[in-house]
């Protein structure tokens, strides 16, 4: 049932939607305008010299639909450090770009990413995020089309693994090394067990341990796994006691989501060297 209403509304409401003669997606362009990013050199945060190294968050989200193929590459236009997504499986285990576990939120059609495959999935219609609008034929990227964006670039692929599966792990370290990516890409993950099978497959990726509040036995856990496992905590969750433990620790440390100047500059200060945001650029 799910699947043929979504067929109709493919075939019906979207050529509606999207028609420049009705309302809709003028009411839509409202709600989706782009942000102007907000430069923190300008600000005299970091320099050439001592920089920022920032991840754009699913992508640089402020200018194109998040952990869409525009939002990537113009995280590689502007010279992001690493560009975040994020990765679920379709019924037929092809691994997909999207945050959520359904697509609700981004696409005109709704259901879980589970529940179709990658050919019904690129069949749907993007109705949110900004300038959406603006790029003919946006449809959903799979990992692999994800990848080809850094392949010869700078930027390095920042891969957040959504899934609540392990035997298909496997797949990820595969599409890294066919791209040649395996030196930067970078696997993250608030499961420390698929960081565990990652790490086991290739220990040479590097891993991003996703955490909230920094403690001494989530230093431990990244520490004992290998020295290129970093911890990845939520901003909000720290306070300058928790931010410092892991600086004293001496392990690697990139802070989510940071998109203001004032928390960029508290932690530039403290030390902090690695942010994912929304909003800032360097």
């Amino acid at each position: 049932m799910i699947s043929l209403i979504n067929k109709i509304i493919t075939l019906v409401l979207v050529p509606i939607y999207m028609c420049p003669y009705m309302p809709c997606v003028h009411i839509a362009k409202l709600f989706n305008q782009p942000k102007e990013l907000i430069s923190l050199y300008e600000h005299n945060i970091g320099s050439e010299e001592d920089p920022v190294y920032l991840t754009a968050h699913r992508g640089v989200s402020a200018v194109a639909p998040e952990n869409s193929l525009p939002a990537f590459e113009a995280a590689v236009d502007l010279g992001y450090y690493t560009a975040e997504c994020d990765i679920h499986l379709t019924k037929d285990n092809k691994w997909v770009v999207i945050h959520n576990g359904s697509v609700d939120a981004r696409f005109c059609q709704f259901g879980d990413v589970a529940d179709f495959t990658l050919e019904e999935l690129k069949t749907f219609s993007y109705k949110s995020g900004a300038n959406f609008w603006k790029y003919e034929d946006l449809k959903i990227p799979t990992l692999d089309e994800y990848l080809d964006v850094f392949v010869g670039t700078d930027t390095r692929p920042q891969i957040e693994i959504k899934a609540d599966n392990y035997d298909m792990l496997y797949t990820v370290v595969e599409a890294v090394k066919a791209k040649g990516l395996q030196d930067s890409a970078i696997v993250i993950s608030f499961d420390f067990e698929q960081l565990k099978v990652i790490h086991n497959i290739d220990p040479s990726i590097e891993l991003w341990y996703l955490i909230d509040e920094i403690t001494p036995e989530n230093i431990a856990a990244a520490q004992a796994l290998g020295d290129n496992v970093w911890l990845s905590p939520n901003f909000e969750r720290n306070d300058q006691t928790s931010i410092q433990l892991a600086l004293d620790a001496g392990i690697g440390v990139s802070f989510w989501t940071v998109n203001t100047v004032e928390d960029a500059k508290m932690l530039y200060d403290m030390g902090v060297r690695y942010i994912e945001t929304d909003i800032l650029c360097k």
